[in-house]
């Protein structure tokens, strides 16, 4: 415990030598700043002065994502007792003024700032948080629920194999995030299932932020042709899993041999073209192009890091491991900031909801970034949760002393937490703690109440 103490004794004397050399409050900041400011103040609808205007509305909406109660009631219960602390008039507690005001807040302000602060993020990075030099930027896709209501049903429909009246509305995000912070640099959605909202397609819209130079991670679904062309126009380099029906004819014994399981082949231009691409497009696309294959811990990676002496498979097969990080990404957005299930009605003010949880991430993100330049450490290493844990106490009992004093104990305790490192980790996909004792609900619910007022409620499963 002494050798505790003194350690942290050190680290607090540590980062508070290295706030007085830098700008360490300013992602305090960062929202009201001139640059965000008036790209946000061009985006705000005309509006005037009401209890709850679009500042103010956003504020309580992000408190809203972070609060283990969702509720709408409990944001304006919390709001009213903030105005009540403040000295200033109580006001109703009644919701439908800040469901109004929430309706009325422009979803595009929402992803602007979500956006913008995923960008000052990574332009504030130091070098060290990159791969040899490079930014590498990681892409995935996963799955949100919606409430079950006709609009969302619409525009979002659930999975085919429920059937009508037992599912959920579905839509499907597909993010992309930057490996060395953290940050989500972007997002696009669409419904789970249709013409062009699989996640290759929902991908091509982000590509635009990727910059020369960088390198993307994703799996073996995106390990396609055109993605390959696509990205070598760009200047951008790829390391995927090779694609499952791929895997099965890769023949290392062909190709340019560049060491054991390790080879330069040629990819041939499909003689097909997609239904998403126009004829100039597939037309102009080059005839082939030359990826590198190789086959590392029991995987088959396809890469356009061609050269074997500047990145060896060591080098390749450690940075495809670090892509487990968004799935760990998408698991504290949807589990520890419970986006898993949406709460919004309609369609518009679900997407709306999920972008607030996009920029409560960053927020966080931005907050374990900055207390990691300090903790000399990378934002990998600090824990997430223990993040958002300490954001919300500090809400409740330090929101009205924002001194420098305070402010450089917020981030030497969340640098003090750090996430373990275990590399080749396996843990089996199955749930041990059983659900409640209730059967599956098999039929719509208006004519599942009906049958329990003729028969009763079924027994319990034992």
């Amino acid at each position: 415990m002494h050798a505790n103490a003194l350690a942290l004794r050190r680290q607090s004397r540590q980062v508070k030598r290295r706030v007085s050399n830098s700008d360490a409050y300013s992602f305090f900041n960062v929202l009201t700043g001139p640059e965000l400011f008036e790209q946000v103040e061009s985006l705000l609808p005309a509006h005037r002065e009401r209890l709850f205007p679009p500042t103010e509305t956003l504020s309580i909406f992000l408190a809203q994502a972070l609060s283990a109660d969702r509720s709408c009631q409990n944001a304006v219960n919390e709001a009213a007792l903030r105005r009540v602390a403040g000295g200033m008039r109580a006001c109703s507690t009644h919701t439908g003024a800040y469901c109004r005001a929430r309706a009325r807040l422009p979803l595009e302000m929402v992803r602007t700032l979500a956006r913008y602060t995923a960008r000052w993020i990574t332009a504030h990075a130091p070098q060290a948080w990159c791969w040899r030099g490079r930014a590498v930027r990681v892409v995935d896709g996963t799955t949100v629920g919606l409430p079950d209501t006709a609009a969302n049903q619409a525009r979002y429909p659930q999975s085919r194999s429920q059937k009508p009246g037992l599912g959920f509305p579905l839509c499907r995000l597909v993010g992309m995030v930057c490996l060395g912070s953290g940050a989500l640099l972007d997002a696009a959605i669409g419904p789970y299932r249709g013409k062009g909202s699989d996640e290759r397609a929902l991908l091509r819209s982000l590509l635009d932020n990727l910059k020369c130079g960088d390198v993307l991670l994703a799996d073996a679904y995106f390990a396609t042709y055109f993605l390959f062309c696509e990205l070598a126009a760009r200047g951008v380099d790829a390391v995927f899993e090779q694609h499952g029906s791929r895997q099965r004819t890769t023949d290392f014994r062909f190709g340019q041999r560049l060491g054991p399981r390790d080879h330069l082949i040629e990819l041939q231009k499909p003689r097909v073209k997609p239904h998403w691409m126009s004829q100039a497009e597939y037309e102009h696309a080059p005839e082939s192009v030359t990826v590198r294959e190789l086959r590392v811990a029991g995987k088959t990676l396809v890469s356009t890091l061609l050269d074997a002496k500047q990145t060896s498979k060591a080098d390749l097969k450690q940075l495809y491991w670090s892509r487990w990080s968004i799935e760990l990404d998408l698991r504290n957005i949807k589990v520890t900031l419970q986006m898993e299930r949406l709460s919004c009605l309609t369609p518009a003010m679900a997407i709306k909801e999920l972008w607030v949880y996009l920029l409560a991430y960053n927020l966080i993100r931005l907050m374990m970034a900055q207390a990691a330049h300090l903790a000399k450490c990378r934002p990998r290493e600090l824990s997430f949760k223990h993040t958002v844990q300490l954001w919300i106490a500090w809400g409740h009992h330090c929101c009205h002393n924002q001194s420098d004093d305070m402010l450089h104990m917020l981030f030497v305790l969340i640098a003090q937490q750090r996430v373990g490192d275990r590399p080749g980790r396996i843990e089996p996909r199955a749930v041990k703690r059983r659900p409640k004792a209730y059967p599956f609900l098999t039929k719509p619910r208006p004519l599942a109440r009906e049958h329990v007022r003729e028969h009763g409620h079924p027994k319990k499963i034992k």
